[in-house]
This record gives C-alpha cells, structure tokens and sequence, in this order.
C-alpha cells in the first residue's frame, strides 16, 4: 500500500511534518512514517513506495543498536500495543508506525560527519573549515576525515537549518548538554559505522535528534536513515568525487539536472527515477539489517 498522507479523523493530529504524520495520545505519540519524499527543503510530488516501511523499520533497528549507549523514544512497533483506537487503521499502520513517548524535543539535529561532502565541502572549500572546526588543508572532496566531527544546525520547520559552532551551542543549551550531546552523537556514528563498513556501507554523515523525558536525556525522531544519512557504497568508494549512495542525493542529483530553481513547484518525477530511488532505500535497508 502506498500512503502519501493519512488521515485518522478520531485521533487528534499533533504535527505533519515533511514526511512523518504525528497523532498525538496525551504523554504518548503515534509517529507514521510516509511514503512522501523531500529534497531541498521541499516534499516532492511522487511518494516513493515502501519508504516509509524501510525508514520505520531501520530507526527501530538503530534505536535497539544504541540502548546501551542512550534510551530512545520508542515504545513499540506492533499495533497491537497501540490504544486501541489504532486497531481499525491496522492496514495502514502496519510496519510504518511506532507509538513513542513524547518527549521536550533539543531544537538541534546534531550532525556528525565522518567523511567531507555536502554543504561541509563547500564551506571549507571558501574557508578551510566546517562549523567553526579547522580541517587540515589538501583534503579532497569526499575525504575521511581523521576523525568525525559534530557540526550542529538550529531546527527550524519552515526555511533553511543554520550552522553552529560549539560555542553558539553551548550558548543556546548549556555547557553541559552541549558537552553530553556531541560525545554521545560521536560515539553513536562511531559504533555505527564500524557495524555499517562490515556491510559494505560507509556513514558518510548523520543527523540525530535529543529530547528531555522525565528529566532525562534520550533519542527522538529517527535514526541512521537514508532520509537523515548518507550512506555510500564501500566496494566503490573513491576520493575525490561524489559517490555512489543508498539515500536521496541521487534524487538531489536528479533534480539538479533538470535545472528546477528550488523555489517554485518541483517535477514530478519520473517512474525510473522513483523506482531507482526505492531501489537505493531498500539496498540499504537490506544490507544494514540483513533482511
């Protein structure tokens, strides 16, 4: 079944965002994961099938990964665990949703970086650094770094994420979250993507998100995602050019292509490009949980 937008009209709608519709049960909260896809900001106009499953289903296999590193938001992914008012949109549920505690989200997506590409090449391409870290000089595009950097970004819903460096952070959260945020995040990519090279794919990047529960810190949102990733194939992994992925730079790259100016309604996409898409999500999904 491919669901680009649900609508459960006897369960309070918390927040739709870019491509997850959260339903909201008191201290608890339904996430579905859709199939809609979004590139620069904007959702596109085909949905992808079966993304939202593979999205749903790799953050809980992450979130179980690093439960002895930090607790997660998660509850459980059986219907039969949700109020019971869930039970009747079963069919839609199935395998794309997660009840979750509902946490104060940390307006921050922390973003650790193993590997320099992206918006990170550009910028230390003008300035030789990335968020207000130095990098060495010579480093070419798609470069391992010596060792992962953390490169926060504010959390905006409407507009473009803005760059911080350590020092703003600590000034909007504290020293001492900030601190704890940016060590577990590193040793959060760091366990990843030791497990994820042994599957022939390289963490390039990541973004994860914290929240405050019961005065405790833990994970939210989604984790380790072609969505929040970039995941590049080990076997073909190359300095010094963009790489092969299993996320949605190769959507970005299409895009690009047609010369769409990211401001007014994007393409619609053509059925190649969102099979090869759906191929590259479920690649991923594939190699990383083995199944």
């Amino acid at each position: 079944m491919l669901v680009s937008k649900t609508e459960f009209p006897d369960i309070p709608l918390f927040f739709r965002g870019k491509v997850r519709d959260i339903y909201d049960f008191g201290d608890k909260l339904l996430i579905v994961t859709t199939d809609r896809i979004s590139a620069f900001d904007v959702i596109l106009p085909n949905p992808i099938p079966d993304k939202g499953k593979i999205l749903n289903k790799l953050s809980r296999f992450w979130f179980d990964f690093v439960k002895d590193i930090i607790p997660n938001h998660m509850i459980s992914t059986k219907i039969d665990d949700y109020p019971p008012v869930c039970k009747k949109y079963g069919e839609v549920l199935e395998e794309r949703s997660m009840l979750v505690f509902k946490a104060d989200p940390i307006p921050i997506e922390c973003v650790v970086r193993g590997y320099i590409t992206g918006s990170a090449w550009e910028e230390y391409k003008r300035k030789g650094e990335v968020c207000g870290i130095r990098l060495p000089e010579g480093l070419i595009e798609s470069s391992k770094l010596e060792e992962p950097i953390f490169t926060p970004t504010t959390k905006v819903h409407k507009g473009h994420d803005e760059n911080l460096t350590f020092d703003e952070l600590k000034g909007k959260i504290g020293t001492e979250l900030a601190e704890r945020i940016k060590n577990i995040s590193l040793r959060i990519y760091l366990e990843a993507s030791a497990y994820a090279e042994k599957r022939g794919i390289i963490i390039a990047d990541t973004k994860m998100e914290f929240g405050i529960l019961n005065g405790e810190l833990i994970l939210i949102d989604e984790l380790l995602t072609p969505d929040s990733s970039r995941f590049w194939s080990l076997e073909e992994y190359e300095p010094g050019r963009p790489q092969k992925s299993f996320d949605k730079q190769f959507l970005r790259d299409y895009l690009i292509s047609t010369g769409w100016d990211r401001e007014g309604p994007p393409p619609l996409l053509p059925e190649e490009i969102v099979e090869k898409t759906r191929k590259r999500y479920l690649e991923a999904y594939e190699r990383l949980v083995g199944l």
